[in-house]
C-alpha cells in the first residue's frame, strides 16, 4: 500500500516538472521579448538621447548611458544606430561603427520589431524601437536584448523549486501513509481475528492466576477489573466490578483514599487486618480510559520480616565498623576504653560500663580472678543511672555474671536480670536501684587479648528497649573482641612508657647537691610519645664552684635515654677533673663518636646522629661565668635591673661530628643574675620558627620578674608548653650569689723556705678570727706540705687562699703544670709522705690546672655546733 502510494506521487511530481518546465520555456521567451521591448522603448525616449543622435559624437554621449542602462535593466546590450544601421553603441566597443545584425526595415518605417538573431554576443531575443523627431521622422534606432542561455537559465532556476516541492509533497505523503500503517499493527498488534482472540483468553488466565493483585479504576472512580488475588486480599466480591470505590464493603480506608485520590503510589504500606499490603498506583496513560489508574497489590508479610532482619544485620556491620575506626585511636588505655563505651550507646545498649583489672591500667599483668577490678568506663543515655561510679574499684563474687564471664573467657547473657539471682547477690540495694530505674537486661563480654583476660564490658539495657538475645550477645563478643587488641596494645604502651620514663628519670638528678654559689631550680617533662635524650645537672666542683649542663641527645625511646645516662655519667667524671667547658665537651664530642662508631658495626643499629650540650661553670668568689655549647641553644640571662637577654655565646657543632674546636666565653655576672638553661623542645614547634620561640621565651621571662627559681621554672613550663609537649623539655634556672669578702683571704708568698713558718701563722690567725681554731693543726699540716712543694718544685708566683664556705678551703697555686701524685712511701724512704698526711687530714682534695700554672686544694669540714670536729676523710678528688 506503502509503495502504491509512493509511486502515484513520484508519477505526479515528473509530470508536473515536465509541464512546468515547458511552460517555463514558453513563458520565458515572451518575457524576454517583453523586458527587451520596454528596455529598448524607455531608453529611445529617454532624454538626451535625441539631442546626441542629432550631436557630433553620439558615441561618446551615448556609450556610458547605454551601459549603465544595460546593467540597471538587466538585459545583455542596448545598442544604439543610425537609420542605416551603423552602431553608435555597444557592450563590446569593437563593433561599435559596424552594421547591426538584425531586420531594421520595420523598425526605419516607424515600427517596433522583435526577432531572434545570431548575433556578436550569441544566440540572442531582441527588439528594435525607432527614435523619432518631434515630426515624426524616424532620426535613429535603439535595440536591446538578451541572449538565449540567460532566458534559459531563468527558466532551469524554477526547476529545483519545482522538484523540492513535489519532494516535500512525496515525503508528506509516504510518512502519512507509514504512520496510519503503523498504527493499525499497532492496534492489531500485527495479529490475525483468531490470534487475538486466543491472546485475549491468555491474557484473562494470566490476569486471574498471577500472585499479586491487579485493579483497574476508571476516570469515575469505578472499579474497572480485580482479578481474584486483589479480591482475596481485599475481601471483595465478583460483583465489585462496575461499581463506584465508594460503595465497595469492607476496603480498607488507607487503600479507598488511594483509590479515589488517583496519585501515583510506589510500594505504600497498608495494613488489611494483620496483612501487610504493599500497593502501587500508576495513571492509565495508554489505556480508553486515560484518566483511570492500575493498582497492583502485594502480600509483604515475609518481606518485612526479611528486610528487618536485613536492616539489622546492616546496623550491626555499620557498628563494627565504627568501631574499627573509632575505638584505639590512642595508646591510653582508659581512653580505649570509653571509646568502646561510647560507640555502643545508644546504637546496642542504654548504658555501657567498662572493668578492668587495676593493673592493667597501669600496664600489669592483670590477675586471674574478677576481684579488684576498677570501673574505668561508664557511658549511658542518662546520667542520673544507680550503677557503679566511675573509678570504682570492685570485687565481684565467683557466681556474679562478670565473675564467671571473667574466668571462662566467655560472653554472658542476662536476659532478665529481675531473675538472676547470682547478679542480685553482689550488691542486692544497688541491684534493687538498677531494677527500679527500669534496666532490665544484661550482657557482659571479657576482654580477652593474646589469650590474657584484661577484664570485662557490660551491656545494659533498659525499658522500654527489648532484652538482649542471643544474636546480640555474638555481636557483643564481636565488638568487644575488636577493641580488646587496642586496649592490650594501650596496655602495653602504658608498661614500656612507665619503664622508659622511670629508666630516664633514674638516669637524671634525684636531688641537687648541697652548694652555696647558686640557688637552682629544675624542670623536666617527658615527651607525649615517650622518652627522649635531655638531661641536666648540677655539679660541685672544688673552690666552691658549681657546675651547671644541659644536653638533648638526639632521638626518642630507650636508646636515647640509656645514651642520655652515658653521656650524664661521662660529664660527671670529666668534671672532676676540672677541666674548662671548652676542654670538656672536646671529651664528649670523641665519646659521642666512638659510640656511634661503636653501634654502626652492629645489626640492629640505631645510630646516635648527635647530641647537644652546654657546659657553664660558675665561680662566687670571682662572680665570673665560663661556658661553651655544642650545638645547644643560648642560655638566656635575667641580670639584677631585670633586663632579658641571650648570650652571646659561640655556637660549636653539635657532639658526635668531630673535627670542630669549642670555644669557652666568659662572662660576669652580678650577684642576683639568674641564668637560664634549657633544651630545644621548650621553644622549638612545627607551627613556628625557632627564632619565634625564643622571642615567646624572652617575653615570659620580662613578664615576672619577681618569684623564685621554681616559680619562674612554673611559669616558663605554664606559657610556652601545651598540657602535652611533643618532645623532652629539660629547664634548669640559676639565680647567682657571690661569697662575701670577709669570707675570703688571700696570701702572695715569696719562693723561700723561711716563709713557711709566717704563712702558718696568718692561716692560724685567720682561723680564730672565723672561729675554726679547731681546724689548726689539720690546716697548718697540710700548708706546710703543699708549701714546701711548691717552693721546692715549682715556680712562682706562690699563692695561698682560705675559703670560709659550707667547707673550709685551703688552696695553694704556683706557675708550674707538674702534677703530685699521691704514693706509699717505704719505711726506708726519705720522703713521699706530703701528699698522703694531707689526704689523711683533709675531706678532699685535688689538683686543678688553669692558664698560669696549678692549684692544689684540699676542703675541711666545718667543726659541728658541739664543738667537734667530724671524721676527715681521705678521698682526692682529682689529681
Amino acid at each position: 500500500m506503502v509503495l502504491l502510494q509512493v509511486s502515484l506521487v513520484l508519477l505526479l511530481v515528473c509530470c508536473a516538472v515536465l509541464a512546468q518546465h515547458v511552460i517555463s520555456h514558453r513563458s520565458g521567451s515572451d518575457e524576454a521579448k517583453r523586458r527587451s521591448v520596454a528596455v529598448a522603448e524607455t531608453f529611445a525616449h529617454a532624454p538626451g538621447v535625441l539631442p546626441a543622435l542629432k550631436g557630433s559624437d553620439p558615441t561618446r554621449v551615448l556609450q556610458p548611458l547605454t551601459e549603465a542602462g544595460r546593467r540597471s535593466a538587466g538585459v545583455d546590450f542596448i545598442v544604439v544606430m543610425d537609420t542605416k544601421g551603423i552602431r553608435y553603441t555597444h557592450p563590446l566597443p569593437s563593433l561599435i561603427g559596424k552594421r547591426f545584425v538584425g531586420d531594421i526595415g520595420p523598425s526605419v518605417e516607424g515600427k517596433v520589431h522583435t526577432e531572434r538573431v545570431d548575433g556578436p554576443l550569441g544566440h540572442e531575443v531582441q527588439a528594435v524601437v525607432p527614435v523619432k523627431d518631434r515630426d515624426g521622422t524616424v532620426v535613429g534606432l535603439v535595440s536591446a536584448g538578451l541572449k538565449n542561455q540567460n532566458v534559459i537559465n531563468q527558466v532551469d532556476r524554477q526547476t529545483p523549486v519545482i522538484l523540492s516541492t513535489g519532494a516535500g509533497v512525496m515525503a508528506v505523503a509516504t510518512v502519512g501513509t507509514a504512520l496510519m500503517g503503523r498504527r493499525l499493527r499497532r492496534q492489531t498488534h500485527r495479529l490475525a481475528p483468531h490470534e487475538m482472540t486466543r491472546m485475549y483468553e491468555h491474557h484473562d488466565a494470566v490476569l486471574h492466576s498471577v500472585g499479586e493483585g491487579v485493579l483497574i479504576v476508571g476516570a469515575d472512580r469505578r472499579l474497572l477489573l480485580a482479578n481474584d488475588e486483589a479480591r482475596r486480599l481485599l475481601g471483595l466480591s465478583r460483583e465489585a466490578e462496575g461499581r463506584p470505590v465508594t460503595e465497595l464493603c469492607g476496603l480498607a480506608e488507607g487503600i479507598r483514599e488511594l483509590l479515589l485520590s488517583g496519585r501515583a503510589a510506589d510500594d505504600e504500606v497498608h495494613r488489611v487486618g494483620d496483612r501487610p499490603l504493599l500497593v502501587n498506583q500508576r495513571p492509565a496513560h495508554h489505556g480508553a480510559d486515560p484518566g483511570g489508574t492500575v493498582v497492583t497489590l502485594r502480600d509483604s508479610t515475609e518481606l518485612h520480616e526479611v528486610s528487618g532482619r536485613a536492616e539489622l544485620t546492616r546496623e550491626r556491620l555499620e557498628l563494627l565498623y565504627d568501631a574499627g575506626l573509632s575505638v584505639g585511636t590512642t595508646l591510653e588505655v582508659a581512653r580505649t576504653s570509653e571509646e568502646l563505651a561510647q560507640i555502643a550507646v545508644p546504637r546496642f545498649a542504654d548504658f555501657v560500663t567498662v572493668d578492668l583489672d587495676d593493673a592493667v591500667l597501669h600496664g600489669e599483668e592483670p590477675s586471674p580472678t574478677a576481684t579488684g577490678m576498677r570501673r574505668t568506663a561508664v557511658t549511658g543515655i542518662r546520667d542520673d543511672h544507680p550503677l557503679y561510679e566511675k573509678g570504682t574499684l570492685i570485687d565481684f563474687l565467683p557466681c556474679t555474671p562478670q565473675a564467671l564471664g571473667y574466668r571462662t573467657g566467655r560472653a554472658e547473657l542476662v536476659v532478665e536480670l529481675s531473675a538472676a539471682h547470682t547478679w542480685h547477690a553482689q550488691d542486692p540495694h544497688r541491684a534493687d536501684r538498677v531494677l527500679d530505674y527500669g534496666i532490665h537486661s544484661l550482657i557482659t563480654a571479657p576482654i580477652e587479648a593474646r589469650g590474657i583476660v584484661l577484664g570485662m564490658v557490660n551491656f545494659w539495657r533498659r525499658e522500654p528497649r527489648t532484652p538482649f538475645d542471643e544474636e546480640d550477645l555474638l555481636l557483643a563478643d564481636e565488638l568487644v573482641a575488636r577493641a580488646a587488641v587496642s586496649i592490650d596494645n594501650a596496655r602495653r604502651y602504658t608498661r614500656e612508657h612507665a619503664l622508659a620514663v622511670t629508666l630516664q628519670r633514674s638516669l637524671l638528678p634525684q636531688a641537687l647537691p648541697e652548694q652555696t654559689a647558686l640557688d637552682v631550680a629544675y624542670c623536666y617533662l617527658p615527651a607525649q610519645s615517650g622518652v627522649s635524650g635531655d638531661w641536666f645537672d648540677v655539679i660541685p666542683l672544688s673552690g666552691s664552684r658549681v657546675a651547671l649542663t644541659v644536653g638533648d641527645v638526639v632521638g626518642h625511646g630507650l636508646h636515647a635515654a640509656a645514651t642520655m645516662g652515658r653521656l650524664r655519667t661521662a660529664v660527671h667524671n670529666f668534671a672532676t677533673l676540672d677541666l674548662s667547658p671548652d676542654e670538656l665537651l672536646s671529651h664528649l664530642d670523641d665519646l659521642v663518636g666512638r659510640i656511634d662508631q661503636d653501634e654502626s658495626t652492629t645489626k640492629d643499629a640505631t645510630g646516635v646522629v648527635g647530641a647537644s650540650c652546654l657546659y657553664a661553670v660558675y665561680d662566687p668568689v670571682t662572680r665570673r661565668c665560663a661556658m661553651a655549647r655544642a650545638g645547644h641553644p643560648a642560655p638566656a640571662l635575667v641580670d639584677a635591673d631585670g633586663h632579658v637577654g641571650f648570650l652571646d655565646l659561640p655556637a660549636g657543632p653539635p657532639l658526635g661530628l668531630g673535627g670542630m674546636p669549642f670555644e669557652t666565653a666568659e662572662f660576669d655576672l652580678a650577684e642576683g643574675s639568674q641564668l637560664v638553661l634549657y633544651t630545644d623542645g621548650l621553644i622549638e614547634d612545627r607551627s613556628r620558627d625557632i627564632d619565634v620561640g625564643m622571642e615567646l621565651l624572652r617575653a615570659a621571662l620580662a613578664d615576672r620578674l619577681d618569684g623564685s627559681p621554681d616559680q619562674r621554672c612554673r611559669d616558663l613550663v605554664t606559657a610556652l608548653l601545651p598540657e602535652r609537649p611533643k618532645d623532652d623539655v629539660a629547664l634548669l634556672i640559676a639565680r647567682s650569689r657571690a661569697l662575701p669578702p670577709d669570707q675570703v683571704a688571700a696570701w702572695d708568698v715569696p719562693s723561700d723556705p723561711a716563709a713557711v713558718a709566717g704563712m702558718r701563722t696568718a692561716v692560724a690567725e685567720q682561723l680564730r678570727e672565723w672561729g675554726l681554731s679547731e681546724l689548726d693543726f689539720s690546716v697548718e699540716l697540710a700548708l706546710s706540705e703543699l708549701l714546701t712543694n711548691a717552693i721546692r718544685h715549682a715556680s712562682d708566683p706562690i699563692h695561698v687562699r682560705l675559703i670560709h664556705d659550707r667547707t673550709l678551703i685551703c688552696e695553694v697555686s704556683d706557675g708550674s703544670c707538674t702534677s703530685p701524685h699521691l704514693r706509699y712511701a717505704a719505711t726506708t724512704d726519705e720522703g713521699g709522705r706530703g701528699l698522703f698526711l694531707v689526704s689523711q687530714t683533709s675531706e678532699r682534695w685535688g689538683t686543678r690546672y688553669t692558664a698560669r700554672g696549678k692549684v692544689i686544694w684540699a676542703e675541711y669540714a666545718l667543726p659541728t655546733p658541739g664543738g667537734g670536729v667530724p671524721r676527715q676523710g681521705a678521698r682526692a678528688a682529682g689529681s
